[in-house]
């Protein structure tokens, strides 16, 4: 049986330079991050880690955080779920959290291990790629930014998507928001 009292190691954030717990996809997060900066261009400050989320449900307010989001020109364009298992399993959530993040629908969704990915058209939910190579680079981001339309969530998935995002998310145990 694990022990539950072994104290929990700690690493640097790649992006934002801040010890954090050491947790479960926490070193595949830290493979993204040097990804998106290192391979694909990004700079640091176009990334925003555990982006805050919050979604009102029956009059409740349920509070968690996106993994990462990638900006350019102040619009949110990218949003990244990391796992420590199946991707598949994770592809849902991001859609929805990509959906309910902001104003409009972040047009990128990602779910990766840090080894590979699935990219994700949030509109339409369709598969765009698989593998790290799939994952859209700042030009592209850039190029695309100009025939992208942010469109809002159509109000009649709005309740959906909430419960969709949080039924997937409350599952995410071994995270250091329930630490």
């Amino acid at each position: 049986m694990a022990d539950l009292n072994k104290p929990v190691g700690v690493i640097i954030d790649f992006i934002t330079g801040k010890e954090i717990p050491n947790v479960g996809p926490e070193a595949n997060r830290q493979r993204v991050e040097r990804v998106l900066v290192e391979q694909k261009g990004y700079a640091k400050e176009d990334i925003e880690v555990d982006a805050p989320i919050e979604v009102e449900i029956a009059e409740k307010v349920y509070r968690s955080s996106v993994d990462l989001v990638v900006s350019f020109d102040d619009m949110r364009l990218m949003a990244v779920k990391c796992v420590a298992g199946s991707l598949g399993s994770r592809e849902r959530e991001i859609i929805a959290a990509s959906r309910l993040l902001d104003k409009y629908q972040i047009p990128f969704s990602v779910a990766s291990d840090g080894k590979t990915a699935i990219v994700l058209d949030t509109v339409t939910g369709k598969k765009l790629g698989e593998g790290l190579n799939a994952i859209p680079s700042k030009e592209e981001i850039k190029k695309s930014s100009a025939a992208t339309r942010l469109e809002p969530l159509p109000e009649k998935r709005l309740e959906k998507e909430k419960l969709i995002f949080r039924s997937y998310d409350s599952m995410n145990v071994n995270v250091k928001r329930n630490m």
